[in-house]
């Protein structure tokens, strides 16, 4: 689906919308509260958040969200609210070109999981099977960075 935003800068290519830090208000109501300062990204102890023409984005690359708060107390506009919800409805996802499900055994990324959200399932005559439990799983994208094969993402 293609947002108003989009549709006015004549981008037509329906994509997924950036990832914000947590806490974001909805994105067309980010877009409007927004008012481009940029005090969240400096206050984010874990570097993630970048700063992508004047908004707010999180690269799970550099690192992963430790849900402190900092961005939000640094928000002034209150783009980023902190109102009993969850941070975010993101979870980790595994692309086919991951070591464990091509057959090479690899646990980097559950070794990584603060919440054990990633789990290895045994098999017969192979290395165990990756699997992410989305119940568990916070979103918070420390398991991206250490992938060496950059099979893990979180949307």
């Amino acid at each position: 689906m293609v947002s108003r935003r989009q549709f006015l800068r004549g981008d037509f290519k329906s994509r997924r919308a950036p990832q914000r830090p947590p806490w974001a208000l909805a994105e067309e109501s980010f877009i409007d509260v927004c008012s481009r300062c940029g005090d969240c990204a400096p206050a984010c102890p874990t570097k993630i958040i970048f700063i992508v023409r004047g908004f707010p984005q999180v690269d799970f690359k550099r690192g992963e969200c430790s849900f402190c708060g900092e961005c939000v107390a640094a928000c002034k506009p209150r783009a980023l609210v902190r109102d009993g919800r969850e941070p975010w409805s993101i979870k980790a996802q595994v692309a086919a070109n991951c070591f464990s499900l091509r057959g090479v055994e690899c646990r980097i990324c559950g070794d990584h999981c603060p919440v054990t959200a990633i789990r290895f399932s045994p098999r017969l005559g192979g290395p165990p099977l990756v699997e992410i439990d989305a119940n568990t799983c916070n979103g918070c994208g420390a398991c991206v960075a250490p992938c060496p094969v950059a099979a893990l993402s979180v949307y």
